[in-house]
């Protein structure tokens, strides 16, 4: 693109010194931001301009925690715990291939978009036997869509018949795993600054996964120099299983493994006991909150108010869509709000916290704080511009609380990198009638599939 304009719109930079004006403008050059101020813009040659009037303009959103291939198994175990949930559902995702993939993964990003995500995490640990290439699939329906992407290489090793919880037919063998892991950062894995595509290496859980797997894993993470990520500390029984099995509670069991440090971002956080919290902080160890799973799971809340008080990065995500049917990133922000509130009262996260948690936590989270997260002038364009002047906002005076706490907005632009990926309201970069066939196909076999 020749370069981007956008004029005349709200703007919540979440720069250090949470900078907003109530009319301004960015300008975008190269897919980078090379101006940010209050007013109207000045004059660029051959640059097209977007009115952003009625509009707040903010960082594009960033999804700490997801599970795509879960787009083609919403709806599945409705009241049951989370072991309840997987136990259900393991059998399901046993039949997975690249194809059906390819497919849940495009529609996944596609709602992603549609919510103001411009990047995008992915935690995949499901390669069954004879799947093919499921990792690529994935990054396939990432640039079908646009979005900046960071996948993951997971693995689960502990199937079953060695205590574990998943099927024997979805776990590896450890070797097996950890060499696939090393050709998908040798294959995919760009380290640059303008990065579209990185690897991060992800086993699944504690109680999916052997110590000795996990600890291999984070050396090797950390030998190639890439980031690493897990769930923990999500559910009650996963605590009771780590003090039966490992007679250590979550964290300080993965502690003693080598997950903690500033290259390690935890799925859901939700039981941690201070000192946890003081770990994390110590260690600059980052947390995925992930409320809507959370409540639809019964899980618990997350103790957000005091990870962001002892400093912890903090991101949101929308985790899989088998457990947030509604699979929009955007919601997220006031689903933490009013999560927060349920445990602490009306001051206990703010609009502005929840918004700087979807933008420059996730960016610390992912290990880009210098590139992402925030509009400032040298970040990439990865922006969300929100039409307020409709129905569910326009009443609303604070722009930042029309976001979060109002309906979803729709959105004028989702920019990445300057390139258009929902314009009007509308994705453009796929047809959604046709992500929507596909997924429903794809679910149909996928169910066909595990009741033969």
């Amino acid at each position: 693109m020749a370069g981007l304009v956008i004029d005349g719109c709200a703007l919540a930079t979440v720069d250090p010194a949470g900078t907003e004006y109530p009319s301004g403008h960015v300008v975008i050059a190269d897919g980078r931001i090379t101006a940010v101020g209050p007013g109207p813009a000045p004059a660029v040659d051959g640059a097209r301009r977007v009115d952003g009037s009625g509009c707040l303009l903010t960082p594009g959103l960033v999804n700490t925690h997801h599970h795509l291939c879960q787009s083609i198994t919403r709806g599945f175990a409705q009241d049951g715990t989370l072991f309840q949930w997987l136990s259900t559902l393991y059998p399901i995702w046993a039949g997975l291939d690249a194809d059906l993939e390819y497919r849940a993964a495009s529609a996944g990003l596609a709602n992603l978009a549609l919510s103001g995500c411009t990047t995008a995490f992915d935690h995949n640990y499901l390669f069954p036997r004879d799947g093919g290439d499921i990792l690529g699939a994935e990054i396939e329906a990432a640039g079908r869509i646009g979005l900046r992407f960071h996948a993951a290489r997971g693995s689960m090793d502990l199937g079953a018949s060695a205590g574990g919880l998943p099927p024997d037919s979805v776990v590896e063998d450890p070797d097996a795993i950890l060499a696939a892991c090393e050709a998908a950062v040798a294959r995919y894995h760009d380290p640059g600054p303008d990065a579209m595509l990185r690897i991060v290496l992800a086993p699944c859980t504690p109680f999916t996964n052997s110590g000795q797997l996990m600890r291999d894993s984070a050396e090797l993470g950390r030998r190639l120099g890439v980031r690493l990520h897990t769930h923990l500390a999500e559910t009650l029984d996963e605590e009771e299983y780590c003090l039966a099995n490992y007679a250590a509670r979550p964290l300080d069991y993965v502690e003693s493994l080598g997950w903690l440090g500033e290259d390690v971002w935890l799925a859901h956080c939700v039981h941690l006991s201070d000192g946890d919290i003081g770990k994390l902080a110590a260690t600059g160890t980052g947390a995925a909150h992930c409320p809507s799973s959370n409540g639809r799971l019964g899980s618990g809340i997350a103790k957000v108010p005091e990870l962001l008080a002892a400093g912890v990065p903090v991101g949101l995500g929308v985790d899989g869509v088998a457990s947030n049917e509604h699979a929009g990133l955007a919601a997220e922000l006031r689903q933490a709000v009013l999560a927060a509130r349920y445990r602490g009262g009306p001051q206990a996260l703010t609009a502005r916290q929840a918004l700087a948690m979807g933008t420059m936590g996730g960016a610390r989270c992912l290990g880009r704080p210098d590139e992402l997260g925030s509009i400032e002038v040298g970040k990439l364009a990865d922006l969300a511009l929100w039409r307020l002047d409709g129905l569910g906002h326009a009443d609303i005076a604070d722009p930042v609380c029309a976001l979060v706490f109002g309906p979803p907005a729709p959105l004028e632009l989702l920019s990445v990198g300057g390139n258009p990926v929902v314009e009007g309201g509308e994705l453009r970069t796929a047809d959604p009638a046709v992500l929507a066939a596909e997924a429903r196909a794809a679910a149909q076999e996928l169910v066909r599939r595990a009741k033969r």
